[in-house]
């Protein structure tokens, strides 16, 4: 096993895990996303970064993530927004090493914290994520503005 940063003739694959992700999640229908796109906003303009988990030099798993930053702790922190590892290869470890590395990406970086959002009902992750010691943030709900409505907010005056 190992894990390695994307490069750039890897949008192909990204989108790829991304699709993958997105049926699991039931999210096909939501992915508009394409190469060019994850290209411009990941190497480009660097707002985002991704990982690779190899199995014998073939990627199996991934995570997409950025910097966020807490004005509580004054400081930076990293937001995966996508963790995925193929049907196949998990309960090898493989979910565990990625959130490892992307830990070890957060101090070295001197980041003051790791966090992510999970669906409701992916019973099976959220019981990982407890397993490592994640805490569940119960008083905080997500909001979102996207599409007509986002346009619409952003046109007001």
């Amino acid at each position: 096993m190992t894990i390695r940063f994307a490069e750039e003739t890897d949008c192909a694959l990204i989108l790829e895990f991304v699709r993958q992700l997105a049926v699991y999640e039931k999210l096909s229908d939501q992915v508009v996303a394409t190469q060019e796109l994850l290209h411009e906003w990941i190497f480009e303009k660097k707002k985002a970064e991704v990982i690779f988990l190899c199995e014998d030099d073939k990627e199996v798993g991934f995570a997409l993530f950025f910097h966020n930053f807490s004005t509580f702790l004054g400081r930076a922190g990293i937001y995966l927004e996508d963790l995925f590892v193929l049907p196949e290869f998990r309960g090898k470890g493989y979910g565990k090493a990625l959130l490892k590395k992307l830990a070890q990406i957060t101090v070295e970086r001197g980041c003051g914290r790791l966090e992510w959002s999970c669906l409701d009902w992916n019973k099976p992750s959220i019981d990982f994520y407890l397993s490592l010691g994640a805490v569940q943030m119960d008083e905080w709900t997500t909001y979102r503005l996207t599409g007509a409505t986002l346009e619409r907010m952003a046109e007001e005056s």
